[in-house]
């Protein structure tokens, strides 16, 4: 197997190519860039596509106190000499990040955003004995600079920067923000959105509301802000989205990039499940791969040739967009969530410039989010489902690939956990107890009703619903346990009063076919398995056996017909 140095979580661009790192190459990516004139270019995609490491790339290729043709040797934008003479190098660079802009109070944030003028002020400690810009401006950027600053001060200090900097290098300045969007975002899930609001609209509006220090900036985010909210005065504004053609290539990798990698790891032959985890992605007219997980998968690969695909994309803060989505109390999205988990396509209306304190006000919104943020995508006109024609004004969605798709299951089973457990389940408790088979029947084909399938309806979602029946009530619960000669669905333990329930779930397919006849054979497996002869020897002295046939939200139990029943 090739050794491959991957830049695993690292996304400086100069430490990226100083460490020999694998780099796929984007930098043609400047010059489309600049292949059209604009103030302000913002560019939202989801999370982890690669957006911070090309914006250290500009920052590499524009910065006037950086030598970097030694980094971009070989590299695409190299072959252009005369872009290369006149770019690179040769502007003031501010770059900035506010992805640690972050609190469950807006002290705490407003504090992180100190901190990060603070050390930006830091980086750039030469201006203050720089004999260009005005003495007025030097004091504040000293307050700035030891987070003694007032909050006027804090919102104007981008502004400050702007200005110095074009004083000392009698040019103006490019200003590049990634994850201009982090404290909004954060803001709205803790509840303090408008003091936020009024402090980013100034720190960012700033910037670059007809600035004259300003050569143009480009910001990088997850959504588009409404313009009215971030972006006003921002003339000759530009906005690029997972919808838009233009740069569709430059953020995550297309499958040729793909197979360059495996090709020089030696893992040539990890590409379908590769593709069927990992890809799957639309940006514009272009399928693309996530680049962290290309990565991880990659790394993993090279440590054990034999694993298989992992998620890595979940990230609990951001994954509660799924959760909040399916407990908004004016949404009934069940039957569109089965359908895209049974890899299915639903149509939408999408809106791309929303703000954060409407983003989760209805559900048309809240499908806009999921959009934009990578957990669904669009669907070309190409690939629609036969028979659907899809209405004017909306989009075509669907799970991207199994990753996503697992992130979706998996947020929906703790959901269902969590909302049976708080249920009084003891009635339910005391049917299964006491054998009472048909009041099983009807209860829990109540309770598929109550939630969303999220295995299409297979064997394992069942195993996994009424696994989850019995969460959280102090029974000892294993599914597929070495039970007899074979392995049972679910065996639920009670030690303490030594009885056992044995259920054996059927899924007969999609036909539906004769419920009976399953429980029938499921009740024949735990008695030709002897699925009960390991609980007898572990001292379990009253043991159930259950037959259950599911078909869609129908189900059918049935108990062995020697069981006799225990008191509840």
């Amino acid at each position: 197997m090739a050794k491959v140095n991957l830049p695993y979580g690292i996304d400086d661009f100069a430490k990226v190519r100083s460490a020999g790192c694998y780099y796929v190459d984007k930098t043609g990516f400047i010059r489309e860039l600049l292949s059209e004139t604009f103030a302000v270019n913002l560019i939202t995609r989801p999370r982890r596509f690669g957006k911070t490491l090309t914006m250290s790339m500009l920052a590499e290729f524009f910065g006037i106190r950086k030598e970097s043709g030694g980094l971009f040797e070989g590299l695409e934008i190299a072959e252009d000499a005369a872009f290369c003479s006149a770019w690179m190098n040769q502007w003031p660079v501010l770059f900035l990040t506010l992805k640690d802009v972050d609190g469950r109070q807006f002290q705490t944030a407003y504090a992180m955003l100190q901190k990060t003028v603070s050390k930006l002020c830091i980086e750039h400690a030469y201006l203050a004995e720089s004999p260009g810009p005005d003495d007025t401006d030097k004091t504040v950027f000293l307050r700035l600079k030891a987070r003694e600053a007032d909050l006027t001060d804090v919102q104007c200090a981008l502004d400050t920067l702007l200005r110095m900097m074009k004083a000392h290098y009698g040019k103006d300045v490019i200003l590049l923000v990634d994850e201009y969007d982090v404290p909004l975002a954060r803001a709205s899930d803790h509840g303090y959105y408008e003091d936020m609001l009024e402090v980013m609209r100034s720190f960012l509006g700033m910037a670059w509301k007809s600035n004259p220090s300003l050569k143009f900036a480009v910001i990088t985010g997850c959504l588009r802000i409404a313009k009215e909210s971030i972006f006003t005065g921002a003339n000759n504004f530009l906005s690029n989205s997972v919808s838009d053609r233009k740069y569709q290539r430059y953020f995550g990798f297309r499958e040729s990039e793909v197979s360059a990698l495996l090709q020089a790891a030696g893992l040539q032959d990890a590409l379908p499940e590769m593709k069927r985890w990992y890809d799957g992605y639309v940006f514009g007219a272009e399928e693309i791969y996530c680049p962290w997980d290309v990565i991880n998968y990659v790394r993993t690969l090279l440590t054990d040739r034999k694993a298989r695909p992992g998620n890595y994309w979940l990230d609990t803060s951001h994954n509660q967009i799924i959760r909040r989505f399916i407990e908004h109390p004016h949404s009934n999205v069940n039957a569109r969530f089965e359908t895209l988990l049974a890899g299915g396509v639903i149509q939408e209306p999408i809106r791309e410039d929303l703000t954060y304190d409407i983003a989760h006000s209805t559900e048309s919104n809240l499908w806009s989010i999921l959009y934009l943020t990578g957990y669904l995508t669009q669907v070309p006109p190409e690939k629609l489902p036969e028979g659907m024609n899809l209405a004017e004004g909306n989009t075509a969605l669907r799970i991207p690939n199994e990753e996503v798709k697992s992130v979706f299951g998996d947020t929906v089973k703790k959901w269902f956990e969590e909302k049976i457990s708080a249920k009084d389940r003891s009635g339910l408790f005391r049917a299964w107890w006491s054998g009472k088979a048909e009041k099983l029947t009807q209860d829990v084909t109540d309770l598929l009703f109550g939630t969303i399938s999220y295995f299409d309806y297979r064997e394992d979602f069942y195993h996994a619903f009424v696994a989850g029946l019995f969460s959280g009530a102090g029974y000892d619960v294993r599914t597929n346990s070495e039970q007899g000669t074979g392995r049972a669905d679910i065996v639920v333990k009670e030690p303490e009063r030594r009885r056992a329930i044995v259920i054996e779930a059927k899924w007969p397919g999609r036909d539906g076919s004769d419920l009976e006849k399953e429980c029938a054979a499921a009740l024949e497996q735990i008695e030709k398995k002897q699925y009960k002869r390991n609980l007898q020897l572990e001292g379990y002295t009253a043991i159930l056996c259950y037959g259950a046939a599911f078909s869609g939200k129908t189900c059918l139990i049935r108990l062995a017909e020697e069981e006799t029943c225990m008191p509840a």
